[in-house]
């Protein structure tokens, strides 16, 4: 079992459905699927970034990504409807909590620069999604000849809104940013009285 799902079953569960104030243990907010999307621009010049794109996913998730096709002919960036523009994988179960478990503990904080993730990036049903610019920052890929290409990380959460999905997050250890207004409305008013 994977560790995250594990700490999930035995402790979080329980801990979520006091602090929101929920009965049944089976409607405590989880996370039902991640959803990896890669558009893979280069594609149309080179079909084979489609092939190395799809072998990079691969080795990420353990699961064989499907090709995404353009749906409708674009002349100006030499786009014909069917033409393979992307990659995506869906994962559910064990491979979706080991997925979550290296994106929180190792890949993000590999990440240059890295100061959290935006809370703002929810979609209004409980949903969240995550941009990685380059797929590398994955320790499985050291080492291996890909080219660097952007993700798309969707995660679907049975939460009914955006704050009981941010309070599962939180508890699954995902690093989102402080947001520090009250700190600095604080500091702004010591510094004009002093003026």
């Amino acid at each position: 079992m994977a560790k995250i799902k594990d700490l999930y079953e035995k402790k979080i569960k329980k801990e979520l459905a006091s602090s929101l104030g929920i009965k049944n243990l089976m409607a405590v907010p989880r996370i039902s699927k991640v959803v990896l999307n890669a558009g893979v621009g280069r594609a149309v010049a080179d079909s084979k970034n489609i092939e190395l794109s799809q072998e990079a996913l691969m080795v990420i998730t353990g699961q064989k990504p499907v090709q995404k096709t353009a749906k409708k002919s674009i002349a100006g960036f030499k786009l014909r409807a069917g033409m393979p523009i992307g990659v995506s994988v869906t994962l559910r179960g064990e491979k979706m909590y080991e997925f979550i478990d290296r994106l929180v503990n190792v890949a993000l904080p590999r990440v240059r620069d890295f100061r959290g993730i935006e809370s703002t990036a929810f979609d209004g049903r409980g949903n969240y999604s995550l941009g990685i610019r380059e797929h590398i920052v994955f320790p499985e890929l050291i080492g291996k000849d890909v080219a660097p290409v952007s993700l798309q990380v969707n995660i679907e959460t049975t939460a009914k809104d955006n704050e009981r999905a941010k309070d599962l997050l939180l508890a699954l250890g995902f690093p989102f940013k402080h947001e520090n207004t009250q700190i600095t409305a604080q500091k702004d008013t010591n510094t004009e009285g002093h003026k």
